[in-house]
């Protein structure tokens, strides 16, 4: 692990997404219907992801165990994806990006494993950071990528 034992705490925030290509049988139940056979997937997910932010530091090896001071996971219909955005606050020493993303990517494997049974050939991805704040380096945002039809 880095030594963050001389740095000052101070806000640190992250946001990241994660996205769910839905096959074409998959997608048409859950318009259709608005649950998958295991219940309600946005909701499930949106669960699932905020736990995942907070259990991080066990899941990857050199992640510092982080007191978070707030996770959000919003999941949202687009076309036949589903994109889940998370963010997570804490004040610390060390960035919150590991958990925004890890955030983010539980909530899509959690909804792959609730529609797996309608159509095992959905995708996950792309998984990526959108913008953190905080910390030696400051602010970074992702430039827009229209040409995946994201962000």
């Amino acid at each position: 692990m880095v030594d963050v034992a001389n740095k000052v705490a101070g806000p640190r925030m992250a946001r990241a997404e994660a996205w769910l290509n839905l096959g074409p049988a998959a997608s048409r139940v859950l318009r259709e219907q608005g649950v998958a056979p295991k219940g309600n997937v946005l909701e499930t997910a949106r669960l699932a992801g905020i736990m995942a932010a907070k259990k991080t530091w066990e899941l990857i090896p050199l992640c510092h165990p982080l007191s978070l001071d707030w996770v959000q996971v919003e999941a949202e219909f687009r076309e036949d994806r589903i994109r889940f955005e998370a963010q997570v606050r804490a004040e610390s020493k060390t960035g919150v990006e590991m958990e925004a993303l890890t955030a983010a990517v539980v909530a899509a494997l959690t909804a792959y494993d609730m529609v797996k049974s309608l159509d095992k050939g959905c995708e996950i991805g792309p998984v990526r950071l959108l913008e953190k704040s905080g910390g030696k380096s400051g602010l970074w945002r992702r430039e827009q990528d229209a040409s995946q039809g994201c962000g």
